[in-house]
This record gives structure tokens, sequence and C-alpha cells, in this order.
């Protein structure tokens, strides 16, 4: 094994007296056509013959002596001395490996002169292709070769090993169908963006991911934006920083708790809280709170949690701030711009898995098992860890199921198909609205939506290259119908299922209560409709609720989700962010 827990002296022991035992079973020419055989030789190529055949039409015994020296030094750095990309470190190593071969009488002078004065592309044939891919496949090609180096320790292009990956790869060319064709999603431009990740909420394994529409054919591992943590996620933040916390730490015990929609200040500062239509609905639950992605009651529920708390909770399911502010309430930014900081769509799939599968986190895994060229192999999995409670999960989806039926996400909603999630938008400051965007209608730079069934868990990023290319109009929707349209195709003739209400809670009307809470409904505010009082459970205490309007506001069904006009009072040089509705 090459795994850097593996390299211990236990280890070393087992490996030398393998190496005795093959030296005893095998004659030292055996055990150097073995390896020529199976050491990588750049460009998809394992084994000198393979390589002879591929680089000049040729078998191995057929090349003349310059070719042969090149592929003799190719080994130690496949790719760095692959004659094709670098041709002049090729011809260099070459070089050394005839000065080798003249100091040890295998040839005359006259053959080296002869030899080190052919050119390096004598006898070289095209390659078939720069990619031995297909373009869809790039993306998640290079996250698994990273994972294969942070795993293992070794770099995939340089090291002769079979990796086996956790794609699905009919998953991944329907994602880039519908990326690339406008059979399933309407764009408005070839120029929005798109960047998204897939996981399996029950292993971690990401079985599908994608970084940007129309990828140039001619780069090969570029930026990949599905991972990147660059852009802002928006009112997806909320769920795992302020509410599932709430609910975990027995601050809500139930999803009917009353909360404020009133004028607020982050704690500790002048600064108002401004929810998106800078208007406020009272005395809300908290279900309809999150529904209607309200920002007052999510700041001042992530301050009823404390920062810290809410931090450790984040990291529970992977995700970090170098320090967490009340601004990450309803916003991933932060002043860092390393990559293990902030929200991806990697990150959130993963994170909100957990809520899919009953409050368990996994490591997004793109790598399934790795074949070294020694034979020894290693399998890659992550058992999980438990990141809140199964109740806190069940909860937490119960409520972002409302999302998709009566609240921001219903353009993610399908009727036959139980799931949940959230949407997010970011914003810009007034005063790059006044200096770059000039457009007094609704305007974001980023818009996303992260949604999960009992299967499949997928995060959505959508937004221009350029941050100050506004998304305007129908582009608002185009996240929650890239979604839309790829969990029609997981759940189709896969169908997921409902979630089962797990043990230490009960259903009262549309809302869920944990055992010991009892239900006592009161006068709604004005922009909700009140439903008969109803409960199945005695207790000395008493939550007063207040029940959203579950009837789908059909009249603004076709408004694009307004970016919230907000000031972040706890993080500089950045853009103040609100969460979106």
């Amino acid at each position: 094994s090459t795994s850097t827990s593996d390299q211990t002296l236990s280890r070393k022991a087992q490996e030398a007296w393998l190496a005795v035992q093959l030296e005893q079973k095998a004659t030292k020419q055996e055990i150097l056509t073995y390896y020529i055989n199976k050491v990588y030789m750049s460009n998809g190529n394992y084994g000198m013959q393979t390589a002879a055949q591929n680089y000049y039409g040729k078998d191995l015994k057929d090349l003349s002596l310059p070719q042969l020296a090149l592929l003799a030094g190719m080994p130690q750095a496949p790719n760095q001395y692959d004659p094709y990309s670098h041709p002049e470190a090729a011809q260099e190593r070459r070089n050394l490996v005839l000065s080798e071969m003249k100091g040890e009488h295998y040839i005359t002078a006259e053959q080296y002169e002869k030899a080190i004065n052919t050119p390096i592309t004598d006898g070289l044939q095209s390659l078939k292709s720069a990619n031995t891919y297909p373009p869809h496949m790039d993306n998640y090609l290079k996250e698994v070769i990273e994972q294969v180096e942070q795993e293992t320790g070794y770099n995939l292009l340089t090291t002769g090993m079979e990796v086996y990956t956790n794609v699905d790869s009919n998953v991944q060319q329907r994602l880039w169908d519908i990326y690339n064709t406008d059979e399933y999603v309407n764009y408005p431009d070839d120029e929005l963006q798109v960047a998204s990740t897939i996981v399996d909420v029950t292993n971690g394994k990401v079985i599908a991911q994608l970084g940007a529409r129309h990828q140039s054919s001619n780069v090969s591992f570029g930026i990949n934006q599905a991972v990147e943590t660059n852009r802002d996620w928006g009112s997806t933040m909320k769920p795992i920083t302020d509410y599932a916390p709430a609910l975990e730490y027995g601050i809500y015990d139930s999803t009917a708790a009353m909360v404020r929609d009133v004028p607020y200040n982050y704690p500790g500062t002048d600064t108002p809280v401004y929810n998106w239509d800078k208007s406020y609905f009272g005395n809300i639950t908290l279900q309809y709170a999150l529904q209607q992605s309200r920002n007052v009651p999510a700041v001042e529920t992530l301050d009823k949690v404390g920062l810290d708390r809410a931090k450790t909770f984040l990291n529970g399911l992977g995700i970090d701030y170098p320090s967490i502010h009340y601004a990450n309430a309803i916003s991933s930014n932060t002043t860092e711009s390393d990559k293990k900081y902030g929200a991806s769509s990697e990150k959130m799939a993963a994170a909100y898995a957990a809520f899919a599968n009953g409050g368990i986190y996994r490591k997004p895994m793109y790598v399934n098992k790795v074949v070294f060229s020694d034979g020894s192999s290693k399998e890659f999995s992550d058992p999980g860890t438990r990141a809140m409670k199964e109740t806190t999960a069940y909860m937490m989806t119960e409520m972002m199921k409302t999302v998709l039926t009566y609240g921001t996400g219903r353009g993610a909603y399908l009727s036959w198909l139980p799931q949940a999630g959230k949407t997010g938008t970011s914003n810009y400051t007034d005063d790059e609205i006044e200096r770059y965007i000039k457009n007094s209608g609704y305007v974001a730079p980023d818009e996303m939506f992260v949604g999960y069934t009992r299967k499949y868990s997928m995060a959505v990023w959508t937004g221009y290259s350029n941050r100050l290319t506004p998304i305007v109009g129908d582009a608002f929707y185009v996240a929650a119908k890239v979604y839309r349209s790829m969990m029609t195709y997981l759940s189709e003739d896969d169908y997921p299922g409902d979630w089962t209400m797990p043990e230490g809670l009960y259903r009262s009307g549309e809302f869920i209560f944990k055992n010991g809470t009892r239900s006592t409904w009161t006068n709604p505010s004005p922009p909700q409709r009140s439903i008969p009082e109803t409960s199945t459970s005695e207790s000395t205490s008493q939550t007063t609720t207040t029940p959203p309007n579950t009837t789908p506001n059909t009249s603004n069904s076709q408004q694009p989700n307004s970016p919230q006009q907000n000031t972040n009072p706890n993080q500089q040089n950045q853009a103040p962010q609100t969460g979106q509705p």
C-alpha cells in the first residue's frame, strides 16, 4: 500500500519480507519484466510495450536506440518527460540515459553521438486524443486525482495505479446534457454558469459533479466551480447554521415554535437586519420563517444558539469558517480565500445529505478503490459520524418540504416526489449597484438551490463568471430547474419513498413536536391563516404556535426570487450579504 498511514516500520518490515519472497520465486529478469509491463508511461499508457505501440506504432523490440532510451527514462516522471508536451525535458532525459549507457559500455561513442543527434520527435505518431476520457468527466476526474493524492500520498498522473471511482456515468452524462442543451432547461444566454454536485446520501459517494457549462475542450483539469468556495450561498446556510442547531440544542421544541420577524439589529451593533421586502411579519412559526426565508428570525436564532455552538455544528457537517459572524446566519461569506472555508456545491450537497439520512455526515467520496502497481489495493469509504439527532434531521426535513410546496422553492416542486430543500440568493452592495450594476430591478450575483430525497442530495449554484454580471429575470429560476430536472431523472425509475418519523416526536396538524411539548394554537399574524387546534400529547411545557399559510401564493409564482437588501456589520472587505427569499 502507498497510504501514508501504512508508511510504518511494521509495514516496511512486511515489504522487505515480501521482497525476499519475490526474489526467491522470480529471477531479477522476471521482476524487471513485470515492472516494464506495469509502469505508467504518461498519456494513459501503462507498460512500455503499450507506450511503444501508442507513441511509435511499433512493438518494443522494433524501436530504435534513441526511442528505447526515451522510454527507459520516462518512468521516473512520466508526465514531466512526455515528448509531446515537454519535448525539451524529454530530450534531456533521453540523452542522460544514452550517456549512462555509453559510460557502462552498452553502446559505442559513435552510437551515442548518432542517437543524441536524433530529433526527439523521430518516429512519434500523433496522439489519437489529448484526453483519454470524455469531456463531461474532466471536473470529476480532477477531484479524483486530488482525493487519491490526499488518501495515498501519490500523484495519480505520475504513479502507476488503477483507480475505481464512484461516478455514475449515466447521471454524469445527463448532468452534462442538462447544462449544455435546451432540452431540459431554458437558459437566458450561453454565459450563465452552473455548478453542482450530487451525493448518494447513504454512503457519501459523489455520483456526479460538473463545474460549468460550455467547457473548453482544450483545457484539462481547470477550475472546477463545483468545489470552489468563492461565491456566497445565501439563505441555503439558514438550515445548517441557525435552525438545525436551534432544534438540536433545545432552543426550539417544535416546528411551530414562535419566532419574531420584527425590526432587529445585528447583535451588539446598530446595524439593522432587513428582509428582502423591507417588511416584517411579526410573530410567526419557525416553519413559516424558514419557508419564506425571513432574515430577522434567522439572525436572532443564531444569536440564541451562540456563535461557538453554531460553528461546532457546522464543523460536524464539513463546513468551517476561520471565524464565524452573525452575518453568517444568512450568508457563507468569509474573508479567507482558502477552499477549506466557506461553502461550495460539494460541501452543501454533503451537509444536506445529513438531513436526508437521519443525521449522519459523510465526507464526499470520489474514489472507491485503488489498485497499486505491486498488486496491492485499498478501498475507500466514510462510515460517517453523527452530526445531529435523528429527530433534528426529521424536523428540518418536514420544514424544508414546505419550502417546495408553499415557499421560495416552488420551482423545484414535483407533486409525486417526497423531497425537501432550500433556496439561496446573494446580493450586491449599494455601492456595487450604483457603480457597476446600474439596474434598479431584481438583481443578484448568485442564485442557489440545495435539495434532497431519501436517496440523493444535490446542490446547484448559478451565476456569471464575472460576479458583476447580474442575474436578472428568468435566470433566477435556473438553479431550481436544473435540480428539478436532475431529480426527476434520478427518481422516476427509482422512487425513494418518504421519510418515517422517528421516536421522540409527534405530529399535530402540519407541525412536528418533540415529545413532552404541548401544542396550543393562537391567533395568527396578518400574513398567515390559522387552523384548528389539535393535540396528541399532554405535557407541562407549552409551545404557542401560529401556523403558516398552507396555500401556494400563485399570484407571485412567476416572480423571481428577490435579492435581499442587507448590511453585514461583521465582515470587512466583503460585499454585505443577505439571505434570499
